[in-house]
């Protein structure tokens, strides 16, 4: 899924809303969490950008930094003016993920 997602710098300018998922390639949790978000990203990926960022790779320091990643995975839900509107960590059921998107989008 990480080489389908929409780049990071590309999220933050096409005016769509956003969730950037911070994973790790060791997370359990995130691998488990594969299925269930490839189906809401079938879902919603036309109409959020969907990114995902590694926290291992050095490269993603500063927005692992601004969006205060405690733990993987987290959920980090922007709205199209790339503002915060939600955090969500660890194990999410998929009714709370679409409904977090549901209320994004409307």
């Amino acid at each position: 899924m990480a080489k389908q997602s929409v780049p990071y710098d590309v999220a933050l300018s096409n005016n769509k809303p956003t969730v950037i998922e911070f994973y790790a390639d060791w997370c359990t949790t995130c691998q488990s969490m594969a299925p269930i978000l490839n189906k809401v990203h079938q879902q919603y990926g036309k109409t959020v950008n969907w990114v995902m960022l590694n926290i291992d790779d050095p490269q993603w320091a500063k927005p692992i930094e601004k969006y205060r990643v405690t733990g993987v995975p987290q959920f980090t839900f922007l709205d199209s003016n790339q503002q915060e509107t939600e955090i969500l960590v660890g194990k999410i059921p998929e009714t709370i993920i679409t409904k977090v998107l549901q209320e994004l989008l409307s």
